[in-house]
């Protein structure tokens, strides 16, 4: 069964950094696009970050110029670039990659 395990989260003060990395168990994400997503407590989940196939990405307004999503295939994993980091980012962040979900990481952006 293919799983993707999302990793990288944790506690950093505003303005800082983390990169958080998706890693799948087969070639899952090299035949999918890959979405970084997030759910705050309270909120629903929003998709915060894209990367095709080819290397398009998109990204969610609020986070444009922060965050990169990048994936290298050949070794699974796709990353996902969080600077800047403000206390409204604060959010479990979950990879996906056609239907399959990972269980989230979580990121705390709080001084």
């Amino acid at each position: 069964q293919v799983q993707l395990v999302e990793s990288g989260g944790g506690l950093v003060q505003p303005g800082g950094s983390l990169r958080l990395s998706c890693a799948a168990s087969g070639r899952l994400l090299s035949i999918n696009a890959v979405g970084w997503y997030r759910q705050a407590p309270g909120k629903e989940r929003e998709v915060v970050a894209t990367i095709g196939i080819r290397g398009s990405t998109n990204y969610a307004n609020s986070v444009k110029g922060r965050f990169t999503i990048s994936r290298d295939n050949a070794k699974n994993t796709v990353y996902l670039q969080m600077n800047s980091l403000k206390p409204e980012d604060t959010a479990v962040y979950y990879c996906n990659a056609g239907v399959t979900w990972g269980r989230g990481t979580l990121v705390t952006v709080s001084s």
